[in-house]
């Protein structure tokens, strides 16, 4: 069994003065959660390793460098799913954690529930002392800048979604030695969004699902569209009956915009190791590492292959 690791930086049209930093991120991110495999490390640990990466680069909407939100704050959703058991956790609206993935993971592990949300996730994360920052200290000059920018939030939310889609969501799926497959999902939401809402990121069959009889999905893209189509489990649902993951994908995808006139994107992964990234936003930053070696991708039909780096 080969393993596999397939990330994703978010499905939107990404300006180029961040093309170049966001293609180097989700390289970084795929080769960090590889690195997790071949030292022996679970599906699992994988894909929580790459998410890491990523909601540590302040290029992506996740972790720091998220978007604010209507009051100018910070509010995070993730979620993790392990295909073996189907056991997951997910967190929505905390703020003060920059690895909301690792939360959510916490939630899996820790309690009997499968998410929390707002006060009572922030609660959890102090019981278990998992570290806090200043909610300031997450937020960039960047996204300061283009929150002033796009204060109303109708305006910011039409405008984002019908000219240049909104900086996204960031996600990793995985396959280990074993055939285990996994997920994980994590963003900061839509700039401007009102104070409390959720998309898609945090939801179970929506921003991400993993199975070991089918595989593991990570959706990005308009949430409140991914949400009514749910998404990711539209895609396995397409794999179960016999179609490839790449074919799975872009079905799912273009019945969301049909359906709901929604954009998005998505990476799949199957237990035998086949792996797909597709978008139908203008871009999506993505990038894949197989027994082939290091995949990566942006525009529409862009695939680069390149040696792992020593």
């Amino acid at each position: 069994m080969s393993a596999v690791v397939v990330v994703h930086g978010g499905a939107w049209a990404i300006p180029n003065e961040l093309a170049k930093a966001s293609v180097a991120g989700v390289k970084a991110a795929a080769c960090e959660g590889y690195s997790v495999l071949k030292r022996g490390g679970s599906a699992l640990d994988a894909v929580e390793a790459a998410v890491r990466a990523l909601e540590d680069n302040t290029v992506f909407n996740a972790g720091h460098g998220a978007t604010l939100n209507a009051d100018g704050e910070v509010e995070l959703d993730a979620i993790i799913m392990d295909g073996k058991t189907l056991a997951n956790g997910a967190v929505s609206s905390v703020k003060n954690i920059t690895n909301p993935v690792s939360l959510a993971r916490a939630v899996m592990e820790k309690t009997s529930h499968c998410m929390l949300t707002s006060t009572g996730a922030n609660q959890f994360a102090e019981s278990i002392g998992m570290v806090t920052v200043p909610s300031e200290a997450m937020v960039t000059a960047y996204e300061r800048t283009e929150w002033e920018k796009h204060k109303n939030y109708v305006t910011g939310v039409m405008e984002d979604f019908n000219s240049q889609w909104a900086h996204d969501t960031v996600g990793a799926v995985a396959v280990d030695c074993a055939g285990n497959v996994a997920c994980a999902t994590s963003t900061g939401g839509i700039r401007n969004k009102m104070v409390g809402r959720v998309g898609d990121s945090s939801i179970i069959g929506s921003g991400g699902y993993a199975d070991n009889m089918s595989g593991a999905v990570s959706c990005t893209g308009h949430g409140e569209s991914i949400l009514k189509v749910t998404l990711a489990r539209l895609i396995l649902s397409h794999v179960e009956q016999g179609k490839s993951v790449s074919d799975s994908s872009q079905l799912s995808l273009k019945y969301m915009g049909d359906r709901v006139q929604g954009a998005g994107g998505a990476i799949v992964v199957s237990p035998s190791g086949q792996w797909a990234a597709t978008f139908t936003t203008e871009r999506m930053a993505w990038a894949a590492v197989d027994h082939d070696g290091l995949w990566f991708g942006l525009d529409p039909n862009e695939r680069h292959n390149e040696q792992l780096p020593q």
